[in-house]
């Protein structure tokens, strides 16, 4: 009967995690639509054009120990609507910018809306896997995975469908413009996430306002006085968090993964044109590597750990992607593009598996671990930047053998790093 009434009482903040997890999606995965269309919007190079990416996920390095800081002291729901309207105060920077066509105020929203979301990942990914049995806390990332996978689905269609509508024949058109008139087209091109961004900052602002004044417990507090009542010989005698190598080789683990995440997502469509894909074509895409995304979540809710363990879906995927970059580079066309999109799949269940492998036995400092691992999605912000040089000195087909090594030091941690434990 008490598993039974814990279970409904944490349900409601699952529903509200789970709508908080399709938000982080959704901007998210716009980001690889926002690359393409600022290149041509603000006439940038692509590795200029790759800032996009890298200013949002840097600010999960700036703001991941404060989030914890801020957790602590103002609790759960309060920390959560403070990072809604971080979001929202981003999502109103590209007015100015759009009207502007300044690159760097774009910028600066995009890392406004990172350091909200830093908030919102430090809070709701501990939540999840404390809630219920450590072992299938994966399980549960996944379902979390697909609230996630469906807006990162939808975002780049929405918004590719309204910035880069026509953006073939709107580049071979800007070639022979007057200067005068290429400025016009460009800003009024540069305007068009005037409406998408006011929407978003709207919905953000609603939504923190009704976790503000909803009944969402402090589950995260709770859940962590419990552990620090049944702590273990292990972690009861460490006096800081440094002295938990799973965990730190988890963080490095967790800043490879997702580095290769966000190349998986954020370079596919201009792979796709180096490939002679048309813009109009590529822009799905990253759509295409989220559905791919969203299979393996759904394979990971059915099979873990009935079937498969956190760690044995961690050692699979991590030779999935191999096999995926392999096959990307004796191809070439759409399907060369497909083995990238595929990546998606073999990532799916690397950010849910390797959390709780990392957070395991942490005991009072669950929270402070959790902060480093919110740390590591800076990885984010670095690797596609290497990506990209690799593919101006190479091309963009053989920059992503950068991956291999990558996911060969997930399957390391997978098969040896989670296990290393010290006695003091």
């Amino acid at each position: 009967m008490m598993d039974v009434a814990r279970k409904k009482a944490y349900l409601y903040p699952l529903m509200i995690i789970g709508g908080l997890f399709f938000i982080f999606g959704f901007v998210t995965w716009a980001i690889a639509v926002l690359i393409p269309y600022l290149q041509i919007a603000c006439e940038l190079t692509s590795l200029q054009a790759m800032l996009v990416s890298s200013s949002f996920y840097i600010s999960y390095f700036v703001m991941s120990i404060p989030s914890g800081y801020l957790l602590k002291r103002i609790g759960y729901k309060h920390a959560l609507s403070i990072g809604l309207i971080s979001m929202a105060i981003g999502s109103l920077l590209f007015i100015p910018a759009a009207m502007t066509r300044i690159y760097g105020i774009f910028l600066l929203g995009l890392f406004v809306q990172g350091l909200g979301l830093s908030i919102l990942q430090t809070a709701s990914n501990p939540y999840v896997t404390i809630l219920g049995p450590r072992e299938s806390g994966a399980r549960r990332m996944s379902i979390m995975g697909i609230c996630n996978g469906v807006a990162g689905i939808l975002g780049p269609l929405i918004l590719g469908s309204i910035v880069l509508n026509d953006a073939d024949g709107l580049t071979a058109a800007l070639e022979t413009m007057a200067v005068a008139e290429k400025t016009v087209v460009l800003n009024e091109l540069a305007q068009k996430v005037i409406v998408p961004y006011l929407l978003i900052a709207a919905l953000l602002i609603l939504v923190a306002v009704a976790i503000y004044f909803s009944s969402l417990p402090e589950v995260v507090e709770e859940e962590e006085e419990d552990l620090d009542a049944i702590e273990t010989s292990y972690s009861a005698d460490k006096k800081r968090i440094t002295q938990f190598p799973h965990l730190m080789l988890g963080v490095f683990t967790l800043f490879i993964y997702v580095g290769v995440e966000v190349i998986a997502g954020n370079t596919i469509i201009g792979y796709g044109s180096y490939q002679g894909i048309a813009l109009s074509s590529a822009k799905l895409f990253t759509s295409m590597t989220l559905f791919f995304m969203l299979t393996g979540y759904i394979i990971g809710i059915v099979g873990i750990p009935k079937y498969f363990s956190q760690q044995q879906s961690l050692i699979f995927s991590a030779l999935l992607g191999i096999i995926f970059i392999v096959a990307s580079q004796l191809t070439s066309g759409f399907t060369s593009v497909l083995f990238i999109a595929l990546l998606g799949l073999a990532n799916s269940l690397m950010w849910p598996s390797i959390w709780p492998l990392a957070i395991s036995d942490l005991g009072r400092f669950t929270k402070s671990g959790s902060s480093l691992l919110v740390m590591a999605i800076s990885g984010g912000a670095v690797l596609p930047l290497i990506y990209e040089q690799l593919a101006g000195s190479l091309d963009a087909r053989q920059a992503y053998w950068m991956v291999v090594p990558c996911y060969l030091i997930i399957a390391l941690y997978a098969v040896w790093g989670h296990k290393i434990r010290t006695r003091r």
